[in-house]
């Protein structure tokens, strides 16, 4: 085809193969197709049908090669064309050269062997000049002729060479092209999204009178043929926005009645979820802006990966090529980075505006991950990390490595401002070729000390895209169930896939929230590498059937409100493993810390340092030691105890947390049971591990 459209497949450089008895792998370029046939006889139609169409395809091209479409599609100008032609031409001249002097070379060769065979046959003296003459000049002719193509031969090696240097310069400008390529594609989605933004927060759309999500995908189905309005509705009883759009208790009541709408629609009186006060207060303390840059290291990552395929990832040693100079400790320990939104909730006398904020909070633990490709540091068995803010973020946080296989850390953060949070989060990971799926085992328990409100939820699972070839990203997939045990209320957030072709904007997310009679209150929309915002439901009713049969609830909402947006990176933070300002904190040295805890960890310190050769030799040392000690964990247990009990008690004992039977998820997970804050008052750490 001139002119290739989506999903058109290139017969002439496809492939085809046999996947078992009634399949066929379809390959073009990047993409694969897996095709299944009814039988085995008709797999193999299809093959002979697909490798006719190859070949027709194959001569098609070379037939009309000079008029295949438009000039811009990538065709050869006219000056490359004749250039390749004398190239080709010399080359093939050359050849014939050398292969004339190979026939040269062999007749004379010949004839000199016969002259040499006559000599040795020689019994009179007086004919031996006469003989000796005619070698002498049939070799005279063989060391002309070799001469002659030890030259050609020399001429082609030369020209070879030239046009060797010629090709290989061409490769390396379209393969910089094709980078530069990527980088401007990727550079027009963020354009795009942002421009997406910017039309949807414009203040000519903010006046609208009410926004209509659909349920799912949180768009309505009614303005489909209107690209410019296509998620917005309008309703004739609505005439007046500023009621909506001002949120005054006075001006709503007399508007309630007019309006039509049914149901309770008024805000708390304290509007918490006002998105006036996002900027947390506190005193600011004094702490590091920058860590050193990140140096450039080139590493064979193939050589490495190529044995990950299948595996744990955790049991494989990697290099600290890979990683950033933080612990997986304190990349849990970032989560806590928009605690505002906590302190706010604390607030809310609504429970369904509490959900709210606590749907955006777990949101936001996903905006760091954005531009962080790297893995973070796998801590050592009975590593620890704390954070002591109760000054200027009113929290403490402690997190314990409380399992190396599978590597599973327990976390309890304890707020001044009346909430707690705790986790036992396991890691698994497992590398699939093109891709890695990370997969965060374990739920999250957020307590309201004085409302009681007890609400859990788990992560979702992050893919790590373009291992192999091409430039790493990271997205996130999957649903997540948000619960309040005390008063059933529901949140469900959709973690909407990234897709090239998609009309949705990147990294979407969209949720309902909902009591606990199933009926919906609040829309959540947004993206969880910038912003969520919530919008109040009026009114629900059924969607017409869509042409699939499907039926979809249509929200009638007020104006949305802002409740969680991204802080900006600190400046050069692309040369600093793309750090937000809290997690250039974390790895900060503090005084007082327990001999555990991951700042005094030396191969991560000699990383962020920039001494990558030497934090590899620290890390292979102290991986190491916590092997020697597994293995004298285990003799002592085969020592102390008979058989049946060497499994259980091969199960590391935590320091600060205790495993505990979860009476809302019925799991058994690590809980915090205090002394840690004790400990590091009275500076008393002699129950504490030797493990650095």
């Amino acid at each position: 085809m001139a002119h290739t459209c989506r999903g058109t497949i290139n017969l002439s450089t496809a492939h085809f193969d046999m996947e078992d008895s009634c399949g066929i792998v379809l390959t073009n370029g990047a993409r694969t197709y897996h095709l299944k046939a009814s039988s085995e006889v008709e797999r193999q139609q299809w093959i002979t049908a697909l490798e006719l169409a190859k070949a027709k395809a194959v001569r098609m091209m070379s037939s009309h090669s000079d008029d295949s479409g438009d000039d811009e599609d990538g065709t050869a100008s006219p000056a490359d064309k004749s250039e390749l032609h004398d190239t080709i031409r010399n080359l093939s001249l050359k050849l014939d050269d050398l292969s004339n002097c190979n026939e040269l070379v062999a007749k004379h060769g010949a004839a000199l062997q016969r002259s040499l065979n006559e000599l040795d046959g020689l019994r009179i003296p007086f004919e031996s000049s006469e003989k000796l003459k005619a070698v002498n000049e049939r070799a005279t002719l063989f060391r002309i002729t070799s001469n002659a193509m030890i030259n050609a031969c020399r001429d082609f090696l030369a020209l070879a060479e030239t046009h060797s240097r010629k090709w290989q310069r061409a490769l390396q400008y379209e393969q910089e092209q094709r980078v530069h390529l990527e980088e401007t594609i990727e550079q027009l989605a963020k354009q795009h999204n942002s421009l997406e933004r910017a039309f949807r927060s414009a203040p000519g759309r903010a006046s609208n009178p009410t926004k209509s999500f659909s349920e799912g995908d949180l768009l309505t189905t009614k303005g489909e043929d209107s690209e410019e309005d296509e998620d917005t509705e309008y309703f004739d009883a609505m005439e007046d926005s500023t009621s909506y759009i001002t949120v005054i208790t006075e001006a709503k009541e007399d508007r309630k009645t007019e309006s039509g709408t049914t149901g309770s629609v008024e805000w708390t009186s304290d509007n918490v979820l006002d998105g006036a006060s996002l900027v947390p207060k506190g005193p600011k303390v004094k702490r590091r802006v920058r860590i050193p840059d990140k140096p450039n290291y080139s590493l064979n990552l193939w050589s490495i990966m190529k044995n990950c395929i299948g595996r744990e990832l955790s049991k494989i040693p990697m290099p600290v090529n890979f990683n950033e100079p933080l612990s997986m400790l304190q990349r849990l320990t970032e989560d806590l980075e928009y605690h505002h939104l906590l302190d706010k909730a604390v607030h809310c006398t609504n429970s369904v505006e509490q959900m709210c904020l606590v749907a955006a909070f777990s949101v936001s633990s996903y905006s760091t991950t954005v531009h962080r490709i790297a893995k973070p540091f796998n801590p050592m068995l009975g590593e620890t990390f704390e954070l002591d803010r109760l000054d200027d973020m009113g929290l403490r946080s402690l997190c314990e490595q409380v399992s190396h296989h599978p590597p599973s850390a327990a976390h309890y953060v304890f707020s001044k401002h009346g909430w707690s949070l705790w986790q036992e989060i396991t890691i698994s990971s497992k590398f699939r070729g093109k891709y890695l799926s990370i997969m965060p085992l374990g739920a999250i328990h957020l307590e309201f000390q004085a409302s009681g409100n007890h609400y859990v939820w788990r992560k979702s699972t992050s893919t790590v895209h373009n291992i192999i070839v091409g430039k790493l990203w990271i997205d996130q997939t999957g649903d997540i169930e948000i619960v309040n045990h005390r008063t059933k209320d529901r949140c469900q957030l959709k973690f909407l896939p990234y897709s090239y072709f998609s009309k949705e904007m990147a990294r979407k997310v969209t949720g309902v929230v909902s009591d606990s009679q199933g009926k919906a209150h609040y829309v959540l929309s947004g993206s969880w590498d910038e912003q969520m915002e919530c919008a109040k439901i009026v009114q629900s009713s059924p969607s017409s059937p869509s042409s699939d049969g499907k039926q979809k609830t249509v929200y009638q909402t007020l104006p949305a409100k802002l409740l969680w947006k991204k802080y900006p990176l600190p400046e050069n933070a692309e040369n600093m493993y793309y750090f937000s300002e809290l997690a250039l904190t974390l790895n900060e040295h503090e005084e007082g810390v327990a001999p555990t805890d991951s700042r005094l960890r030396p191969d991560q310190r000699l990383m962020e340092k920039g001494h990558w050769d030497e934090a590899n030799t620290e890390k292979q040392r102290l991986e190491e030691k916590q092997r020697v000690n597994r293995r004298r964990r285990l003799e002592a247990c085969a020592r102390g105890c008979g058989a049946e009990e060497e499994k259980e008690a091969e199960v590391y004992v935590p320091l600060w947390f205790e495993r505990r039977l979860d009476p809302l998820t019925g799991e058994t997970a690590c809980m915090y049971k205090g002394g840690y804050w004790e400990a590091k008052e009275k500076q008393d750490w002699h129950m504490c591990p030797n493990i650095f």
